[in-house]
């Protein structure tokens, strides 16, 4: 029996086809995505569930995990000795943000006016300390700011007299800034590469300085770049643990240092991974709290 393209039986293999096609692409799609699944599951969610179990767990006096259920691990993170490391660590955090957002929005500006071809290479200038080891880069930043490294001999040709930055708190800030600002270049400078450069001449036209041409057009409309760049240097912050050991001197730690102190040399499994827990949750309050302002700008600008 002959069927003709709009017979009934013609469609309905035509639907099933298509459904066929469909399930293929789905089923490779999902073969393809197994091995970074496997990966998130089995180096992210599983230690993440074993943290969370830890953290309510009963510790012996030496600090051993006996298992059970407890409040007392977070309960003793009311100590004020741990409220101020977990202070300075959000302050030190939100500074370094801001630094580099700073740093970064006006790096990310200057990118994004150079000709196209130059650009890439630009970029590639950013993202070349990533190259090196990250405890590298931090050793360099010691003899650089070091009692015979070429900061302090520049101070003293201009008549400064200083002395050695390492140990210090603006040693550990620029290190963080260093170690941070390309995270921060890269979202900001894909918000700005989209923004048409007419919106600028037009606002120039009509009187706009400089400050005013970014508060009003730059800044709003690359507002998710920097949301991005927020989150991607205020959250690895609080988990930074070798700089403020070897530029800052251990004598601030972050909380990245008090929970390897409080897993290595305290030998208390528990207490480290409730502290694990509260630094997670802030963490996630900070993802929500990005989400929440970019969905409120956006609204704002649908109206």
């Amino acid at each position: 029996m002959n069927t003709t393209p709009d017979s009934p039986a013609a469609t309905d293999t035509g639907r099933s086809t298509s459904r066929g096609t469909n399930a293929l692409k789905n089923g490779t799609g999902y073969l393809l995505l197994l091995p970074a699944i496997v990966v998130v599951v089995f180096l992210v969610i599983i230690p993440m569930l074993v943290i969370a179990r830890d953290s309510f767990a009963i510790s012996d006096p030496l600090g051993g995990n006996l298992g059970g259920f407890t409040l007392d691990n977070y309960a003793k993170l009311a100590d004020p000795v741990y409220l101020k490391t977990l202070g300075y660590s959000l302050g030190m955090a939100a500074l370094n943000a801001v630094v580099c957002l700073v740093v970064g929005y006006i790096v990310s500006y200057y990118i994004t006016t150079r000709p196209a071809s130059r650009q890439p290479v630009l970029l590639v200038l950013v993202i070349i300390p990533f190259l090196t080891d990250f405890l590298v880069r931090t050793f360099a930043w010691i003899n650089l700011l070091g009692s015979g490294g070429p900061f302090l001999s520049l101070l003293r040709l201009a008549g400064i007299d200083a002395d050695s930055l390492v140990p210090s708190q603006t040693a550990v800030t620029l290190s963080l800034l260093y170690a941070f600002l390309p995270v921060a270049v890269f979202p900001i400078y894909a918000s700005m590469r989209s923004i048409d450069p007419s919106l600028k001449e037009a606002a120039s036209d009509l009187g706009a300085g400089w400050w005013q041409t970014h508060w009003r057009i730059f800044i709003p409309l690359s507002a998710p770049g920097i949301a991005s760049a927020v989150m991607l240097t205020f959250v690895p912050t609080l988990g930074v643990f070798v700089i403020p050991v070897l530029l800052g001197g251990g004598k601030d730690p972050l909380v990245g240092n008090l929970i390897v102190t409080l897993f290595t040399e305290f030998r208390n499994e528990p207490l480290g991974a409730a502290l694990s827990m509260v630094v997670l949750i802030l963490m996630l309050l900070t993802v929500a709290a990005a989400g929440i302002v970019l969905r409120i700008m956006n609204s704002r600008k649908a109206a």
